[in-house]
């Protein structure tokens, strides 16, 4: 029985904690797509408001990824349904442990800039 609050998996095969980097490279394209469409909010219409929930959702997500476990992150289910008939291919845990901490801090950052 798996741990909640737990980050990779035991997969046979790997003696570390891995994570689907397939899962993780969706996750990272559906970021950037809402991303990139609030970037056209800004250009053409002048409207900041939806950059604000986008940056709210970057910290959300990337604090349960790191934070709680990555099963649980929203943009890591819907990664995992899009390349669900997908063969695994694994990574190690430790190293997107570390790019998600920065992750963190820097969604952390603009959080507190542009948001509060």
């Amino acid at each position: 029985m798996s741990s909640v609050i737990q980050f990779g998996e035991r997969v046979p095969g790997y003696e570390i904690p891995v994570l689907n980097e397939r899962e993780i490279r969706a996750a990272a394209g559906i970021l950037f797509l809402a991303t990139f469409l609030t970037l056209m909010f800004i250009i053409f219409k002048g409207n900041f408001l939806p950059f604000k929930y986008v940056v709210t959702l970057f910290l959300a997500d990337f604090v349960i990824r790191v934070f709680i476990n990555p099963r649980f992150s929203p943009t890591l289910i819907m990664g995992r349904l899009i390349v669900g008939r997908q063969a695994p291919e694994y990574v190690g845990a430790r190293q997107k442990k570390f790019a998600w901490i920065i992750g963190v801090l820097l969604s952390a950052t603009m959080f507190i800039l542009l948001v509060v």
